[in-house]
């Protein structure tokens, strides 16, 4: 469906969505370009903080996609970045807002790192005023995709904050976040990777290439995806592990529920959450690159397919056997692995969302969920 004309996907209810779907390697190119630069704004910004503690938590936080861009991100970064100055974290704004008490170091330096389409939701400006209200030395960083939005807005307006406002293809207009959710992983990546710029910049273009390749094998992509599948799993390692509830959750959206879901890491899975599967069932296992990682990946594979339950078992990753192989002859990092991986679960639940009858750019007929969430009532906290 990704080559039908504009008028056909019109008329599907599907054509912001496609758009901003095959859009996506170009935006990360420039992405990179951004950070490329905006480098030295950045540095400054993290030396600043860097020369008045010795030790800061950097807190990745968000609601919803946006808490997942922090789940996927902090994992890269333990492997990549600078655990000699940094503690990196992930916990969603949801949690921040409505227990700072469990989820706050008042003594402990802390920069959050906040993830947002719009800005616009009501827990982001929550949790950048509760975090400057708790914690003693608070420092932000606004990684966000619309320059209107109150994130955006609250950060410039702040002394110890930045904000980066990435490119206006990130800020996607359809329901569910696409572009914008890896847009937003990508940057956050570059920020923190110690990686040299070459090496990242090699990164990204391999990811670039192998998700545009990945778009042209749409009808390969498919043929895993059975019309008649009633319930998906997702399950990787690494990063992956905490990229898989985003990829479930894009199903779960342009479904409108109409097909269910359920997420785990690839070891984790068995205990319980293997349950889930039956007969209609589809398991996608992310194969994470680290060789040692990835055994425990192939083992739950291997047992899962054995099982002979789910409909389909599809292994998804590089230098595979069998499955779904990205090609490429750079062999990508776990931080930039999780790139093609998003594209590989954006293909499935768009096309998911046409098999059983609904439309990816407005997916919730009720109204009940929006592309901003409403209805969020912020609760003052008292010292």
């Amino acid at each position: 469906m990704l080559e039908f004309s504009q008028e056909k996907l019109k008329e599907l209810g599907a054509g912001i969505t496609t758009k901003e779907i095959l859009q996506q390697p170009e935006l990360w190119r420039k992405v990179f370009k951004q950070y490329k630069d905006s480098k030295s704004e950045i540095e400054s910004f993290l030396a600043d903080i860097s020369e008045k503690h010795d030790y800061v938590r950097v807190l990745f936080t968000g609601a919803g996609s946006s808490q997942y861009v922090g789940d996927t991100v902090f994992k890269s970064l333990i492997e990549l970045g600078d655990t000699k100055h940094y503690r990196f974290e992930s916990i969603g704004t949801t949690d921040i807002v409505a227990a700072p008490q469990a989820t706050l170091e008042a003594d402990t330096p802390t920069l959050l790192v906040s993830f947002g389409r719009s800005g616009n939701s009501p827990e982001s400006v929550a949790a950048m005023e509760i975090v400057e209200q708790v914690v003693e030395n608070s420092y932000q960083l606004a990684i966000t995709c619309a320059k209107e939005g109150q994130l955006a807005i609250r950060a410039s307006e702040m002394d110890n904050a930045l904000a980066i406002v990435l490119p206006d293809e990130s800020n996607d207009q359809g329901f569910a976040m696409t572009g914008s959710c890896i847009s937003m992983t990508l940057m956050a990546t570059l920020i923190f990777s110690q990686e040299a710029v070459d090496e990242k910049a090699a990164q990204v273009e391999a990811a670039a290439m192998i998700s545009e390749e990945l778009f042209a094998r749409e009808e390969e992509v498919m043929m895993h995806f059975p019309a008649s599948t009633k319930r998906v799993v997702y399950v990787g390692s690494s990063s992956l592990a905490g990229f898989v509830r985003e990829a479930q959750l894009k199903i779960l959206e342009l479904t409108a529920g109409k097909i269910t879901t359920n997420f785990d890491s690839s070891m984790g899975f068995r205990h319980g959450p293997k349950s889930f599967i039956d007969e209609d069932t589809v398991v996608f296992v992310y194969a994470a690159n680290n060789p040692y990682t990835r055994q425990y990946d192939l083992d739950l594979y291997e047992e899962v397919k054995a099982d002979e339950i789910a409909k389909h078992v599809v292994v998804v990753g590089q230098d595979l056997t069998e499955g779904f192989n990205y090609k490429s002859d750079i062999q990508l990092k776990e931080a930039y692995l999780v790139l093609p991986a998003f594209a590989f679960a954006q293909v499935i639940s768009i096309n998911a969302a046409l098999i059983v009858g609904n439309t990816p750019d407005t997916p919730s007929a009720s109204g009940t969920v929006n592309r901003v969430v409403k209805g969020v009532i912020i609760h003052p906290l008292e010292k």
